[in-house]
């Protein structure tokens, strides 16, 4: 069994000596980590030598600046494995979580497309714990359904684990919002999405983060500026119908999901009746029952919604 383990990094020396010392003490220790440098200013690439240096199973790839997508998309395509961890450079990996991931993967059909995925512990940049459980603080609970993945992603990437067969169908970035949200839909759409209840990563939020958990002052920042946030919120629905439609052109898309995904896709199309009998028959909801209400006033109302196109 082959493992692979991507992190892509890019300005990262503060932390990713630290996650990478992560990685060696993992118990599961027969694993390929592949580090692509992304056009990083600092001494990210010096560190990552060094640890090349001491430990064979570490490898490093120098690219120009591609952005986070394209550089674990180019890292899922440069050597085949039977199954592909994602990494990030800031955070750090509790000991066991190789083993417990892989375990599980056991359970399972890979002969079909899976990604497995588990909780975090969000902890701030001196891995002080903020929160026991991001699936359940900022999703409220973990996706596993297609029908789920359409409308909002609650898997994040440093805790994903993907086999070959969905590697494979993984075959450009384009319109792709995260990796993570888009291999997650794959999955859920022609193999399954696999959440594993339990917390594998300390995920530490710093001024640096590329995402990074929703925190209050995050949240903060938007509810005084509802122009900001309405922008925000009509992008969010309509990139992910543009992400959801690249499903469509699947061969192995059932009949079932082919509707889902195009009644989903073309929504805002649709007459005011249309909609409603569309939001009701697929029941087309966030994991919040507040963020439901939000989502579905607004895909009734179309409120601000030309003024975002």
């Amino acid at each position: 069994m082959k493992v692979n383990i991507l992190l892509s990094a890019y300005n990262g020396e503060k932390y990713i000596a630290e996650q990478i010392e992560s990685l060696q003490s993992q118990t599961f220790s027969d694993w390929n980590l592949i580090v692509r440098d992304d056009g990083s200013r600092d001494k990210t690439a010096e560190i990552v030598e060094q640890f090349h240096e001491q430990d064979a199973r570490i490898r490093l790839i120098k690219g120009e600046n591609i952005g986070v997508i394209q550089s674990f998309f180019e890292l899922v395509k440069t050597e085949e494995a039977d199954f592909y961890f994602f990494c990030d450079q800031d955070d750090v990996w509790l000991e066991n979580k190789l083993e417990i991931m892989l375990t599980e993967a056991k359970n399972h059909d890979n002969s079909k497309s899976v990604l497995y995925y588990s909780d975090l512990k969000v902890v701030d940049k001196d891995l002080n714990i903020l929160n026991e459980s991001m699936i359940r603080s900022q999703s409220h609970h973990a996706n596993t359904e297609l029908i789920q993945e359409l409308t909002e992603n609650t898997v994040t990437g440093c805790t994903s684990l993907i086999n070959h067969a969905l590697a494979q169908e993984w075959t450009d970035t384009d319109g792709i919002i995260m990796h993570d949200w888009w291999l997650a839909l794959l999955a859920s759409a022609i193999g399954e999405l696999v959440y594993l209840d339990q917390a594998t990563v300390l995920y530490r939020q710093h001024g640096d983060n590329v995402l990074g958990a929703r925190t209050l002052s995050k949240r903060m920042g938007t509810w005084f500026h509802p122009q900001v946030w309405l922008a925000k919120y009509w992008w969010l629905i309509t990139s992910s119908q543009a992400q959801a439609k690249k499903l469509l052109t699947l061969p192995d898309l059932s009949e079932g999901n082919k509707d889902l995904v195009s009644s989903y896709c073309t929504l805002l199309e649709k007459s005011v009746n249309q909609r409603k009998v569309i939001l009701k028959k697929y029941n087309l909801k966030k994991n919040r029952s507040l963020h439901t209400r939000i989502f579905r006033f607004l895909i009734m109302s179309k409120l601000a919604y030309k003024e975002n196109r």
